[in-house]
């Protein structure tokens, strides 16, 4: 998915243009969340953060990228990123990443999170899931902390990086980052999960990101499947993908796709964000 590339610092007024729809986009994966479940279709899902979105007076931001006509992307196991929802049906054991979004009054949010379905069939193919699951949010709240004290932004990478080396042998992902979001979906700049050279623009009030690490439990190696969209690991090793939405304002940061503004993930951190103002 290309990158618009306008200015990457939003006014304050734009920021708070930006609140609306991070909530959507939130409240359409609490939907998700609340529906998820052995023998529902990933489908059906799609169906269920669509009318969430439309209901709140919104339109799936998702649907506006070219040749994509669905509310939210459905990536199970070995699959990372961009599964197209359809007519597959969850089992227990599954590991699903639904990313979603929506665009409400020219502006967009966009948010992921993963899910493990309850096996207890299989208590030790769970629990290896759970673990990747649970590195790969901590990760997402590692970068969003790190970005609240940054002064420039590839220091989010470094973070993250740094979280998932401590925790074990894990992936992640290097041809796909994070990015700026505004009044596009996708915009400048890049936000890497992992330390690369160069520091960055500069973390300043206006900066408007989308962090969002993709890890695997094997290899990082991946493939675009036929249908030209789901991307998937090259070892068939199980993959997270967790991301928020996060503005920097004049007192802090705020999680625009956390009702909360992300204060539950942020405070063992030390970290308290503060609403924009």
């Amino acid at each position: 998915m290309a990158f618009r590339r306008p200015g990457i610092y939003k006014t304050p007024e734009e920021l708070r243009r930006m609140v609306a729809p991070g909530l959507l986009t939130a409240a359409s994966l609490e939907a998700v969340a609340e529906a998820i479940r052995p023998g529902i279709t990933t489908g059906e899902l799609d169906a269920i953060a669509e009318r969430t979105i439309r209901a709140g007076g919104g339109e799936p931001n998702f649907m506006l990228v070219p040749g994509y006509r669905h509310t939210v992307c459905a990536s199970v196991n070995a699959d990372v990123v961009h599964g197209i929802p359809g007519d597959r049906v969850l089992a227990a054991g599954d590991i699903v990443s639904i990313d979603s979004g929506a665009q409400l009054d020219e502006w967009n949010g966009d948010s992921a999170r993963t899910f493990v379905l309850a096996d207890p069939s299989d208590p030790e193919r769970f629990a290896e899931r759970e673990r990747l699951n649970h590195v790969t949010e901590q990760s997402l709240w590692h970068g969003i902390a790190a970005l609240a004290a940054a002064s420039h932004l590839n220091e989010v990478g470094e973070a993250i990086e740094e979280y998932i080396e401590s925790q074990g042998e894990f992936g992640i992902l290097e041809d796909y980052v994070g990015h700026g979001i505004g009044r596009s979906m996708h915009e400048e700049p890049p936000v890497f999960n992992y330390r690369v050279k160069g520091r960055g623009p500069t973390v300043k009030p206006g900066l408007v990101v989308a962090i969002e690490p993709m890890i695997t439990a094997g290899g990082i190696e991946t493939f675009t499947q036929g249908d030209d969209w789901t991307v998937t690991t090259t070892d068939s090793s199980d993959s997270a993908h967790w991301e928020h939405s996060v503005a920097v304002h004049a007192d802090g940061i705020w999680v625009l796709t956390a009702p909360d503004g992300g204060a539950s993930g942020l405070a063992p951190l030390g970290v308290k964000p503060v609403p924009i103002p």
